[in-house]
């Protein structure tokens, strides 16, 4: 059994850094081994994450994906969790959240039956956070929207300011070579940048 961490950050290192931090004290107490860290920078609404996707294909049979808390797996609408949640049944990976601390028992589980009831109540509480989690991600977002009505009724909205400079810095790597004449992919301007890939797109469509 391998234990992987998955890590939702965004475009800032210190948040990815602490939530590494978090779960790799989090391993020590339990006394087990991180094999490997995923630090994805898509937002948890999306079920295709460049990250996700790579770790699930790693996973084999058995294996642990280990979190900070489940909104750092997953903030899917109902059709996309269910989508989400047959991958992870069918390959028989297991969810460990820093957060849950009945998911902690599955660290060292070695009788069947009670493995196989824990699994059980483990399921039903991720299910249950995982609609929360959707639940704040919507009411933020309602109350974003109504902030910016509000705003643009006042004459005080002025959009979401740009980051010029990181759009510069990856504007200059879309057309710049590295030393051996290629050019930097995507997931190359991702890693030295800290962006989405979503923003990697809009800088290149303008």
């Amino acid at each position: 059994m391998r234990f992987y961490g998955y890590l939702r950050a965004s475009s800032k290192e210190q948040d990815a850094a602490r939530a590494k931090s978090s779960i790799c004290e989090f391993s020590e107490t339990l006394n087990f081994s991180i094999t490997a860290f995923f630090i994805e920078n898509e937002t948890g609404t999306k079920l295709e994450r460049p990250e996700l996707i790579r770790l699930l294909d790693i996973c084999a049979p058995g294996d642990a994906i280990v979190i900070e808390s489940i909104d750092r797996l997953t903030r899917l609408n109902n059709k996309d969790w269910l989508k989400l949640k047959q991958r992870l049944s069918e390959k028989r990976i297991r969810i460990i959240a820093v957060d849950v601390p009945t998911t902690h028992t599955l660290v060292d589980m070695n009788d069947e039956i009670t493995a196989v009831i824990m699994e059980l109540i483990n399921n039903l509480i991720i299910d249950l956070m995982a609609i929360f989690a959707r639940k704040d991600y919507e009411q933020r977002k309602e109350r974003q929207r109504q902030g910016v009505q509000k705003a643009k009724a006042m004459g005080k909205y002025k959009g979401r300011p740009k980051n010029e400079e990181r759009r510069d810095k990856i504007r200059q790597l879309l057309n710049a070579k590295k030393s051996d004449g290629t050019s930097y992919s995507w997931t190359e301007i991702q890693d030295l940048t800290g962006c989405s890939r979503g923003l990697i797109a809009s800088v290149k469509k303008n």
